[in-house]
């Protein structure tokens, strides 16, 4: 099954003349300042959509990330290379194709919102539709719906001019939704927004796609907007794409100086996840070890407590040097006496800006888990603080919150075990 929703390869978009020759010097070699005259504003642009994905195009202003979008839908021919939207390329086809693509494969959202003033909230929601030759009746229906969607029921037969910046946003997200295409391009689209309401509508759309699970294209010159909302993300520099992927792989591994640069400000805490920087626990002891085996774990790997699991890795609790000493000095063979439930686990897709108080309340590294709840990493203290400042490999160790035992007097108990015929 293809789980691809758009594809362009070597895209490249020339103003001016003699645009053909120019693409030719560029694949040779040449700089953008060496085209006699030309303007290259994109230049060999290839990646690949997938279904469901918001996928974010970011770079500063003249970068090309909005001549590229521009490309997608065909508003800008192409000079060279191919898009193709599921199983249509809008390459070289006729006009009456390329609309017709348009009003049911791919929608944009523009930054200015784009209404039309002398139509309703709802009637706008409804030109896409319209557009189809859809029956008003049924259109009217489907737009109602959208509106109520995207927070704006009520609103249905105001003009654009009583609307905020904010809500008449809305209005160009339900039409862009409401004609329900396969693909939908959003072009700076809460760049004029204030702040507070610009950050209001990307929890939005989040919440929209968890909804609605579309494919987003998504053009932005922030970059914490990029990192907040793309599932991937493509950084532009002079026309051309320099690095794709995670948000997290572009913070922590940037292709070159630029990106590197790029991303030195971002606020790492709502980027980054538990995932990101947990290291794989030194030792954890079964919820059916014996006090003594548990024991010489923590002595093994100079920690003071243990994570305490399952066979299939679900944590239990934990328990600490201490009482496990207690334990083998009065011969128990269970630890289940001392078992500590209240471990304060966090999944692994938890940001890092949510790790802070669990971490303080954490008797030792914090640990991190997964879907299923198994017990997949351990978040020291020491590694968070390191991760925040920009070194997540600057740490690799647990650190013992719980002041651990002297090592002699772990071993004389343990001596003190064997000697009454204990086992480990």
């Amino acid at each position: 099954m293809n789980d691809t929703a758009l594809k362009a390869e070597g895209l490249y978009k020339v103003f001016g003349r003699n645009a053909q020759d120019a693409v030719k010097k560029l694949q040779n070699g040449a700089s953008r300042d060496d085209l006699g005259g030309a303007t290259a504003a994109v230049i060999d642009a290839s990646f690949e959509v997938k279904k469901g994905e918001i996928f974010v195009v970011m770079g500063l202003s003249g970068s090309g990330k909005s001549t590229l979008i521009r490309m997608l839908n065909g508003l800008h021919p192409q000079t060279a290379g191919t898009v193709t939207i599921g199983e249509d390329s809008i390459t070289g086809v006729t006009p009456a194709k390329l609309r017709d693509i348009r009003r049911h494969k791919i929608s944009m959202v523009f930054q200015h919102f784009a209404l039309l003033p002398h139509r309703t909230v709802i009637d706008n929601v409804a030109y896409g539709l319209e557009i189809q030759g859809m029956s008003k009746e049924e259109r009217l229906k489907r737009a109602l719906k959208i509106t109520g969607v995207v927070g704006l029921s009520g609103w249905e037969e105001k003009y654009p001019s009583e609307l905020s910046g904010g809500m008449q946003q809305r209005v160009g997200l339900a039409r862009a939704l409401a004609a329900d295409t396969e693909v939908l391009l959003m072009d700076e689209a809460f760049s004029a927004l204030d702040p507070l309401i610009r950050r209001e509508m990307q929890d939005q759309l989040l919440e929209l796609q968890s909804e609605l699970g579309k494919t987003i294209i998504f053009i932005t010159h922030d970059l914490n907007e990029a990192m907040y909302i793309g599932d991937r993300i493509a950084v532009m520099r002079d026309g051309r794409i320099v690095q794709i992927g995670s948000p997290e792989d572009v913070l922590t591994n940037p292709a070159n100086d630029y990106v590197e640069q790029f991303v030195q400000d971002v606020d790492r805490a709502k980027v980054l996840t538990a995932e990101s920087v947990m290291r794989k626990p030194f030792a954890v002891a079964h919820e059916n070890s014996g006090p003594a085996a548990a024991l010489q774990a923590m002595r093994e790997n100079a920690i003071s407590a243990l994570y305490v699991i399952k066979r299939d890795r679900t944590i239990v609790g934990w328990i600490r040097d201490r009482d496990v000493m207690d334990l083998v000095r009065k011969g128990e063979k269970s630890i289940a006496s001392v078992i500590q439930t209240d471990h304060g686990a966090v999944s692994k897709d938890t940001p890092l800006a949510d790790l802070f108080i669990p971490s303080l309340e954490a008797a030792l590294a914090l640990a991190v888990t997964d879907d299923k709840d198994r017990l997949v990493g351990v978040v020291p203290r020491v590694t968070l603080l390191a991760a925040l400042g920009g070194e997540p490999d600057a740490a690799t160790s647990a650190e013992p919150v719980v002041e651990p035992l002297p090592s002699e007097v772990v071993d004389k108990v343990l001596d003190a075990s064997t000697e009454k015929g204990g086992t480990l």
